[in-house]
């Protein structure tokens, strides 16, 4: 057995979240969002399609192994978060620190509305809100746990946030 801290991982994204649905997320000045996101979460560009008047038509970008497509919002049918007054949405994106880039994020602007911390399903886990009002989870998998496992996990947590 190796003795592991919360920096190291198992393995890099649970299996059954490899081919997940590919988000497309609205944002009022895409070119602000991908630098950003750049900054922020370690993004890297992969495509991007200017809008012939002038802004970001779509692009895509991967965080880890997460591939997200954005795009300047589209009035009637694709609206920001700020355009919403909030958002019925997080995105969640399995890294190999969350507390790196917690900090590199928070550095960066974003909000941190939930500090790093191991949860009780088998991830080290931070909630952040970027500049355009998307709520990011960030997770970083510490171990698989069983179904059993986690309920009876889920029972103890429940019990403690009770007192």
């Amino acid at each position: 057995m190796t003795n592991q801290t919360h920096h190291e991982t198992v393995a890099t994204t649970p299996e059954r979240y490899r081919t997940a649905v590919v988000p497309h997320i609205a944002v009022a000045d895409a070119a602000e969002a991908l630098s950003f996101y750049v900054r922020a979460f370690g993004a890297v560009e992969d495509f991007r399609l200017d809008a012939p008047g002038g802004g970001v038509l779509h692009a895509e970008i991967r965080i880890g192994e997460a591939v997200l497509m954005l795009g300047d919002r589209a009035e009637g049918h694709f609206a920001s978060p700020a355009a919403l007054g909030g958002t019925s949405a997080a995105l969640h994106v399995y890294v190999p620190d969350v507390d790196a880039l917690v900090g590199t994020a928070v550095a960066a602007g974003a909000e941190l509305l939930q500090e790093p911390a191991d949860q009780f399903h088998g991830d080290r886990t931070a909630v952040l809100r970027d500049l355009s009002g998307h709520v990011w989870v960030f997770l970083t998998h510490l171990e698989d746990v069983s179904g059993p496992e986690l309920e009876a996990r889920l029972g103890a947590a429940q019990q403690v946030s009770a007192h």
